[in-house]
Protein backbone atom coordinates (compact mmCIF):
# COMPACT_ATOMS: atom_id res chain seq x y z
CA UNK A 1 0.00 0.00 0.00
CA UNK A 2 1.68 3.24 -1.10
CA UNK A 3 2.67 5.89 1.94
CA UNK A 4 0.17 8.18 0.72
CA UNK A 5 -2.54 5.86 0.83
CA UNK A 6 -1.72 4.70 4.44
CA UNK A 7 -1.20 8.70 5.55
CA UNK A 8 -4.90 9.21 4.19
CA UNK A 9 -6.23 6.67 6.19
CA UNK A 10 -4.24 6.86 9.51
CA UNK A 11 -5.24 11.33 9.32
CA UNK A 12 -8.99 10.46 8.86
CA UNK A 13 -10.74 11.96 12.42
CA UNK A 14 -12.46 8.78 13.22
CA UNK A 15 -8.92 6.82 13.06
CA UNK A 16 -6.66 9.63 14.80
CA UNK A 17 -9.97 8.75 17.77
CA UNK A 18 -8.77 5.08 17.43
CA UNK A 19 -5.47 6.13 17.70
CA UNK A 20 -5.93 8.19 20.90
CA UNK A 21 -7.54 4.33 22.61
CA UNK A 22 -5.54 2.57 25.16
CA UNK A 23 -5.56 -0.53 23.90
CA UNK A 24 -4.71 -2.84 20.58
CA UNK A 25 -4.59 -6.39 19.51
CA UNK A 26 -1.33 -7.44 18.52
CA UNK A 27 -1.38 -10.18 16.03
CA UNK A 28 1.62 -12.58 15.29
CA UNK A 29 3.36 -15.80 14.85
CA UNK A 30 4.70 -17.72 17.73
CA UNK A 31 8.21 -19.91 17.26
CA UNK A 32 5.74 -22.97 17.13
CA UNK A 33 4.01 -21.60 14.18
CA UNK A 34 0.51 -21.14 15.73
CA UNK A 35 -1.27 -17.38 15.97
CA UNK A 36 -0.86 -15.17 18.86
CA UNK A 37 -3.56 -12.49 19.40
CA UNK A 38 -2.80 -10.08 22.82
CA UNK A 39 -4.05 -6.87 23.97
CA UNK A 40 -1.58 -4.54 24.74
CA UNK A 41 -1.20 -0.81 25.45
CA UNK A 42 0.33 1.64 22.60
CA UNK A 43 0.71 4.86 21.96
CA UNK A 44 0.62 6.66 18.55
CA UNK A 45 3.18 9.18 18.44
CA UNK A 46 1.92 10.23 14.59
CA UNK A 47 3.86 8.00 12.13
CA UNK A 48 4.58 4.92 14.57
CA UNK A 49 2.91 2.95 17.07
CA UNK A 50 4.60 2.25 20.34
CA UNK A 51 4.41 -0.47 22.45
CA UNK A 52 6.43 -1.65 25.38
CA UNK A 53 6.78 -4.72 27.01
CA UNK A 54 9.46 -6.86 29.42
CA UNK A 55 12.72 -7.45 28.39
CA UNK A 56 11.76 -11.26 29.25
CA UNK A 57 8.59 -11.66 27.45
CA UNK A 58 7.84 -14.34 25.39
CA UNK A 59 6.55 -12.59 22.56
CA UNK A 60 9.90 -11.17 21.95
CA UNK A 61 11.63 -14.49 20.84
CA UNK A 62 8.35 -14.40 18.39
CA UNK A 63 9.10 -11.01 16.70
CA UNK A 64 12.94 -11.12 16.02
CA UNK A 65 11.83 -14.79 14.68
CA UNK A 66 8.99 -13.15 12.31
CA UNK A 67 8.39 -9.04 12.90
CA UNK A 68 5.28 -9.06 10.75
CA UNK A 69 2.15 -7.84 12.73
CA UNK A 70 -1.11 -6.72 12.58
CA UNK A 71 -2.81 -4.85 14.95
CA UNK A 72 -6.80 -4.44 15.74
CA UNK A 73 -8.34 -1.14 17.75
CA UNK A 74 -11.70 -0.85 17.64
CA UNK A 75 -14.51 0.11 19.84
CA UNK A 76 -17.14 -1.68 21.78
CA UNK A 77 -19.92 -0.28 20.64
CA UNK A 78 -22.66 -1.42 17.86
CA UNK A 79 -22.08 -0.62 14.86
CA UNK A 80 -18.08 -1.48 15.81
CA UNK A 81 -15.29 1.57 14.72
CA UNK A 82 -12.06 -0.91 13.54
CA UNK A 83 -8.68 0.21 12.13
CA UNK A 84 -6.82 -2.53 11.25
CA UNK A 85 -2.99 -1.94 10.57
CA UNK A 86 -0.23 -4.03 9.13
CA UNK A 87 3.36 -3.52 9.92
CA UNK A 88 7.14 -5.09 10.76
CA UNK A 89 8.23 -4.55 14.42
CA UNK A 90 12.12 -3.16 15.30
CA UNK A 91 12.82 -3.70 19.18
CA UNK A 92 14.55 -1.19 21.30
CA UNK A 93 15.97 -2.45 24.08
CA UNK A 94 16.41 0.44 26.52
CA UNK A 95 17.49 1.10 29.93
CA UNK A 96 14.79 2.05 32.71
CA UNK A 97 11.23 2.81 31.81
CA UNK A 98 10.37 4.61 28.33
CA UNK A 99 8.88 7.59 27.89
CA UNK A 100 5.96 5.84 26.05
CA UNK A 101 5.09 3.58 28.78
CA UNK A 102 4.44 6.23 30.83
CA UNK A 103 2.29 7.82 28.57
CA UNK A 104 0.85 5.24 27.09
CA UNK A 105 -0.85 4.64 30.55
CA UNK A 106 -1.84 7.83 31.26
CA UNK A 107 -5.44 7.67 30.63
CA UNK A 108 -6.66 4.86 33.10
CA UNK A 109 -8.15 7.00 36.05
CA UNK A 110 -5.86 7.58 38.99
CA UNK A 111 -5.64 9.96 41.63
CA UNK A 112 -2.32 12.04 41.81
CA UNK A 113 -1.36 9.90 44.68
CA UNK A 114 -2.00 6.88 43.02
CA UNK A 115 -0.14 7.31 39.82
CA UNK A 116 2.91 8.51 42.19
CA UNK A 117 2.78 4.95 43.39
CA UNK A 118 2.32 3.46 40.50
CA UNK A 119 5.48 5.33 38.95
CA UNK A 120 7.32 3.94 41.64
CA UNK A 121 5.89 0.05 41.33
CA UNK A 122 6.94 0.53 38.02
CA UNK A 123 10.39 2.10 38.35
CA UNK A 124 10.96 -0.89 41.19
CA UNK A 125 9.84 -3.27 38.93
CA UNK A 126 11.66 -2.96 35.48
CA UNK A 127 15.33 -2.42 34.62
CA UNK A 128 14.78 -1.70 31.36
CA UNK A 129 12.14 -2.72 28.61
CA UNK A 130 11.96 -3.44 25.14
CA UNK A 131 10.07 -0.97 22.62
CA UNK A 132 8.03 -2.65 20.03
CA UNK A 133 7.53 -0.14 17.48
CA UNK A 134 5.39 -0.79 14.57
CA UNK A 135 5.49 1.68 11.36
CA UNK A 136 2.09 0.90 9.42
CA UNK A 137 2.76 -0.58 5.94
CA UNK A 138 -1.25 -0.89 5.24
CA UNK A 139 -3.91 -0.08 7.08
CA UNK A 140 -7.78 0.17 6.78
CA UNK A 141 -10.43 2.00 8.78
CA UNK A 142 -14.03 0.26 8.99
CA UNK A 143 -16.81 2.18 10.39
CA UNK A 144 -20.04 0.69 8.57
CA UNK A 145 -20.90 3.67 7.76
CA UNK A 146 -18.35 4.77 4.80
CA UNK A 147 -16.57 1.84 4.65
CA UNK A 148 -17.23 -2.04 5.04
CA UNK A 149 -14.85 -5.55 5.39
CA UNK A 150 -13.91 -6.10 1.82
CA UNK A 151 -16.62 -9.39 1.95
CA UNK A 152 -18.97 -7.59 2.48
CA UNK A 153 -18.28 -4.40 -0.01
CA UNK A 154 -17.96 -7.46 -2.64
CA UNK A 155 -21.27 -8.63 -1.27
CA UNK A 156 -22.84 -5.32 -1.57
CA UNK A 157 -21.39 -4.26 -4.89
CA UNK A 158 -22.55 -7.71 -6.28
CA UNK A 159 -26.45 -7.44 -4.44
CA UNK A 160 -26.22 -3.65 -6.32
CA UNK A 161 -25.35 -5.62 -10.27
CA UNK A 162 -28.20 -8.09 -9.58
CA UNK A 163 -30.69 -5.10 -9.03
CA UNK A 164 -29.77 -2.82 -11.27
Amino acid sequence: MPQHEITEVLDRPLSRELLARDLTRLAYVAKDGTPRSIPIAFTWNGTEIVMCTAKNSPKLPSLRANPAVALTIDTESHPPKILLIRGRVELDVVDGIPDEYLQLNGSYEMTPEQRVEWEREVRSLYDGMVRIVVTPTWAKLIDFETTLPSAVEELARRRAERAG
